[in-house]
């Protein structure tokens, strides 16, 4: 996986809540062969079936707590989608908007991923919306998508979002923040955040009026 997002902090706790950021699913050998993807392109989503990669360990716990119970509240690890899990094995519902190679190999370009950079794809698998879909589903808890706050830039944020490329980065960090990626046990409103996306350091943080953005900074040469 190939994504703006290079560090668990700041990825959307689902697939399919962001649409305006996209990633890559890079095809490594043996597997870069285009007749094994022929036919995909007529499906507009597929499954992605991954390892979380940066949530492995030794041991497990039975019970979890889901940020969307305040991370207070605990439930069996088989009634979440938490990455800890016995197998970090993690299932993805994503936009498909291509399949094309290039000089550095075959990429599938994705939609609504909620991926690591980096992380391990296992398989591929079209979304049947027939098959899959269940109209009538009851998801307890998390039946309701989160709610979002607002997102409003500093001037010296919004100073550096110049250019079309920095209002379609502008778009898409409103898309991501408003999801709020604090953790749900976070102590204080005042306390600044920082995280990577794609080639730029964000800083943020939170108050009563939603989110408000206070550097956007190029990473660029800095490594």
């Amino acid at each position: 996986m190939r994504s703006p997002f290079r560090q668990k902090f700041g990825i959307p706790r689902q697939a399919g809540l962001i649409a305006s950021v996209g990633a890559r699913v890079q095809i490594t050998a043996p597997y870069d062969r285009i007749e094994a993807f022929r036919g995909l392109e007529a499906f507009s989503h597929i499954w992605l079936q991954f390892i979380f990669h940066q949530a492995r360990r030794d041991d497990w716990k039975p019970q979890v707590r889901p940020p969307r119970l305040g991370g207070n509240r605990r439930v069996g690890v088989f009634a979440s989608r938490s990455p800890f899990r016995p197998n970090p094995i993690g299932l993805s519902l994503v936009g498909l908007n291509g399949i094309q190679r290039d000089a550095t190999g075959l990429w599938l370009e994705i939609s609504g991923a909620d991926l690591l950079d980096g992380t391990p794809v296992l398989d591929i698998k079209p979304y049947l919306p027939w098959a899959d879909g269940v109209d009538d589903a009851e998801a307890a808890w998390a039946g309701e998508p989160p709610a979002r706050l607002a997102v409003r830039f500093s001037a010296k944020a919004a100073g550096t979002l110049a250019g079309a490329e920095g209002e379609r980065l502008r778009r898409q960090l409103i898309e991501v923040l408003a999801l709020d990626p604090r953790p749900a046990y976070h102590a204080s409103a005042s306390r600044r955040y920082g995280m990577r996306f794609g080639e730029y350091e964000v800083e943020w943080q939170a108050d009563e009026r939603g989110v408000r953005v206070t550097g956007v900074d190029s990473t660029t040469g800095s490594d």
